[in-house]
C-alpha cells in the first residue's frame, strides 16, 4: 500500500503576503507618524524658545537612542520583536496624544518638550533593533530580501509625506493637531501588528536565564565569530562615517556656498529620495540580486566617486543628476546590507545584531556632523567631501578584500 505526502504550499511572494504587508502597512504608519512627531516637536520648540534651546530639544532624543541601542537589541531578542514593537508604539501614541491633549490647554515648557524627545529617543532604542528582527518572524527565508526592499520603500513614503502631513495638520489646527495626527498614526500600527501572524523560527531559543549584560556579551560574541557579518558590520560603520556628514551638513553648506538656497537642498535631497527609493524598488521586484556581496562592495565604492564629485559641480540640475546616482548607488548598497544581515544571522541573535548596525548607523555617524563642520571651515568643501568620500570607499574596498563578505549571496526566491 503506497502513502502519499500532501505538498505543502510554496510560501506567497513578499508582496502578496498578507503578513507581510500587514507589517508593511504598520510600519508605513509608524514612520509616518514619526516623520510627523519630529516636526511638531521642532516647531513647539522654536514657538517655545530660542534657537539655540530649539536645537537642544531636538538634540536630546539622540543621547539615549546611541546610549542604549545595544540594550534595546538584548530586549528584542529576549521578549520577542512582535512585543517589543507593539509596546514602543503604544508607548509612543499615549505620549504624542497626551501632548496634544495638554496643548489645547496651555503652552508647555520646553523641559516638557525635552521630556518628550527624551522618552522618544529612549522607546527608539528598543523599537529599531525590534523592527529590523521581526522579518523572518513574517516570512520565509528566500523573501527576505524583497522584504528589505518593501521596507525601504515604506521607509521612504514616511519620510517623503509625513513632512508636508505635519505641516499641513500645523496650518489648519496648530501644533496640536500636528501632535494628534502623529498619535493616530502610532494607533494606527496597533491593530495590524497585533493582527500579525508569526512563524516559528527553525530552532526556538531556550529560555533565557543570564543577565542580560551576559546577553549582550553573547551576541557580541556572536557577531565578531561570524565570517559575514563582523567583517560587514565594519563595512557599515565606515561607509555611514563617510556618507552622512556631506549628505547632511555638507550639503546644506554646499548649498549655501552656491546659492541655491533652501530650495537646492530641497531638489537635491528629492534627487537622492527618488535614487533611494528606485533602489528599494530593484531589490522589492526582484528579490534578490546575485552576488550580493561583490555588489555591495562596488556600489559603496561607485558611490563613493559620486559623493566626492557631488562637491564638484557648479549649477543645480547637475548636483541633482549627481544625487540620483548617490542615492541609486547608496540605496542598493543599504538594502544589501540589511538583506544580508537578515539572511545570514541566526533569528535568535537578530535582534542584536540589528542593534550594533543601527548603533554604527544612527549612534556613531552622526558624530562626524562637528568634524565635518570644523574641516569645512578649516580647508573648504571640495577637499572634505574628498576626504569624506576616500572614507566611503574605504568600506567598499574592505568588504571587497573579505572573501567570505565578497561571496555572500542571497537565497534564491522560490516565487
Amino acid at each position: 500500500m503506497t502513502t502519499t505526502t500532501a505538498a505543502v504550499p510554496a510560501a506567497p511572494p513578499a508582496h502578496r503576503d498578507r503578513g507581510v504587508l500587514r507589517w508593511v502597512g504598520a510600519y508605513t504608519a509608524s514612520t509616518l507618524g514619526d516623520s510627523v512627531y519630529h516636526l511638531a516637536l521642532s516647531w513647539a520648540a522654536v514657538r517655545g524658545g530660542s534657537p539655540g534651546e530649539a536645537g537642544l530639544v531636538m538634540a536630546v532624543a539622540a543621547a539615549p537612542r546611541a546610549v542604549l541601542m545595544l540594550g534595546g537589541g538584548v530586549i528584542a531578542d529576549r521578549f520577542g520583536p512582535r512585543r517589543v514593537v507593539i509596546a514602543s508604539d503604544t508607548v509612543r501614541c499615549l505620549v504624542v496624544l497626551g501632548v496634544a491633549a495638554s496643548l489645547l490647554v496651555t503652552s508647555p515648557a520646553l523641559w516638557v518638550l525635552a521630556a518628550v524627545a527624551l522618552v522618544f529617543g529612549t522607546v527608539d532604542a528598543v523599537f529599531l533593533p525590534a523592527v529590523g528582527a521581526l522579518p523572518p518572524r513574517i516570512a520565509s527565508r528566500d523573501q527576505l530580501a524583497r522584504v528589505q526592499g518593501i521596507r525601504g520603500l515604506a521607509h521612504r513614503v514616511g519620510a517623503v509625506l509625513g513632512a508636508p502631513l505635519g505641516g499641513l495638520a500645523v496650518a489648519l489646527g496648530g501644533t496640536a493637531a500636528a501632535f494628534g495626527v502623529a498619535g493616530l498614526l502610532f494607533a494606527a500600527s496597533l491593530p495590524l501588528l497585533l493582527g500579525l501572524r508569526l512563524r516559528p523560527l527553525p530552532e526556538e531559543p531556550a529560555a533565557r536565564s543570564g543577565t542580560a549584560l551576559r546577553d549582550l556579551a553573547d551576541g557580541l560574541r556572536y557577531l565578531r565569530g561570524h565570517r559575514v557579518l563582523g567583517p560587514l558590520m565594519i563595512v557599515i560603520a565606515l561607509s555611514d562615517l563617510g556618507f552622512v556628514g556631506p549628505l547632511n551638513l555638507g550639503l546644506a553648506l554646499l548649498s549655501d556656498t552656491r546659492g541655491w538656497g533652501a530650495a537646492g537642498v530641497g531638489w537635491v535631497l528629492a534627487g537622492f529620495g527618488t535614487g533611494a527609493g528606485a533602489a528599494s524598488l530593484l531589490l522589492a521586484v526582484r528579490g534578490r540580486v546575485p552576488r550580493a556581496g561583490a555588489v555591495l562592495g562596488w556600489t559603496i565604492a561607485l558611490g563613493a566617486g559620486s559623493i566626492a564629485m557631488l562637491a564638484q559641480v557648479p549649477r543645480l540640475p547637475v548636483a541633482v543628476a549627481v544625487a540620483l546616482s548617490v542615492g541609486l548607488l547608496a540605496g542598493l548598497s543599504g538594502a544589501l546590507c540589511g538583506a544580508l544581515v537578515q539572511t545570514e544571522c541566526d533569528p535568535a541573535y537578530l535582534g542584536r545584531v540589528t542593534a550594533v548596525s543601527s548603533f554604527l548607523s544612527l549612534g556613531l555617524a552622526p558624530l562626524s556632523f562637528p568634524l565635518t563642520g570644523a574641516a569645512v571651515s578649516l580647508w573648504g568643501l571640495g577637499p572634505v567631501f574628498t576626504a569624506s568620500a576616500a572614507v566611503c570607499a574605504l568600506g567598499g574596498a574592505f568588504g571587497l578584500l573579505v572573501p567570505a563578505l565578497r561571496r555572500a549571496e542571497l537565497p534564491r526566491t522560490t516565487a
